[in-house]
C-alpha cells in the first residue's frame, strides 16, 4: 500500500496567546514518525505522508502528542488532499458569493453534526448563517458586522454538538490545497 498525504487542519495553534511556531509544530510531527511534513501559514495546517491506515488512532496520536510537548489540547482533524479537493470540487457555497462584508467558511468537524441538526441555520443575531454540512465539515457563511467577524466559525453549534470544529476561509482552503499538493 502506498503512503496517504494528509492535511491536519489544527485548532487553537496561534491563537488566545498560543504561540507556537512552524518550525517547532514540524520538529512535532516528526518526531512522530511523519513523513515529508511542510506546514502552510502561522494557523495550524500541517501536510504530511504516511502509511498508516487507521486515521482515528493517527489522530488521537497526534494530538496526545501535541498536548503533551505544548501543555494543551490542540484538536487534529485530518483529511485527505484527495477528501479536500472533492469538497472544493462539490462547490459547497454555490449561491453564495465572499465580499467586503461575508467570509466563506469551511469548518472541518471532528464528528458529525448531530441527529436533526436544522440547515440552513442563521444566527439569532445575523452575523452567521450555516448553509450546509456533510459528515467531516460545514459550510458557513459570515456576515461581519462593522467590519468583523463576532463569532468564532469553529464554535457556531453550540453545545448540542460534542465534536471539536476548526475553520478555514474558502479562498485560503484552495490555497492550503495547492501548497499540499506540491512535491
Amino acid at each position: 500500500m502506498s503512503d496517504t498525504t494528509y492535511i491536519a487542519f489544527l485548532r487553537a495553534v496561534n491563537v488566545g496567546g498560543r504561540t507556537v511556531k512552524m518550525e517547532r509544530l514540524r520538529e512535532l510531527f516528526t518526531e512522530l514518525g511523519l513523513e515529508e511534513v511542510r506546514s502552510y501559514i502561522q494557523s495550524g495546517n500541517v501536510f504530511f505522508r504516511t502509511g498508516e491506515r487507521d486515521r482515528a488512532a493517527l489522530t488521537r496520536r497526534i494530538e496526545q502528542h501535541l498536548e503533551a510537548s505544548l501543555g494543551y489540547p490542540v484538536p487534529a482533524m485530518l483529511r485527505t488532499v484527495e477528501e479536500v479537493a472533492d469538497l472544493l470540487d462539490a462547490e459547497p457555497f454555490a449561491g453564495h458569493e465572499a465580499g467586503p462584508d461575508t467570509r466563506l467558511v469551511v469548518v472541518f468537524l471532528s464528528e458529525p453534526l448531530p441527529e436533526g441538526y436544522e440547515l440552513p441555520q442563521r444566527s439569532a443575531k445575523g452575523d452567521y448563517e450555516i448553509v450546509g454540512a456533510d459528515p467531516g465539515a460545514a459550510y458557513v457563511v459570515m456576515h461581519l458586522q462593522g467590519g468583523r467577524m463576532n463569532t468564532n466559525p469553529g464554535a457556531v453549534f453550540g453545545k448540542s454538538y460534542a465534536g471539536q470544529g476548526t475553520g478555514r476561509f474558502l479562498h485560503t482552503l484552495h490555497k492550503i490545497l495547492a501548497a499540499a499538493r506540491k512535491a
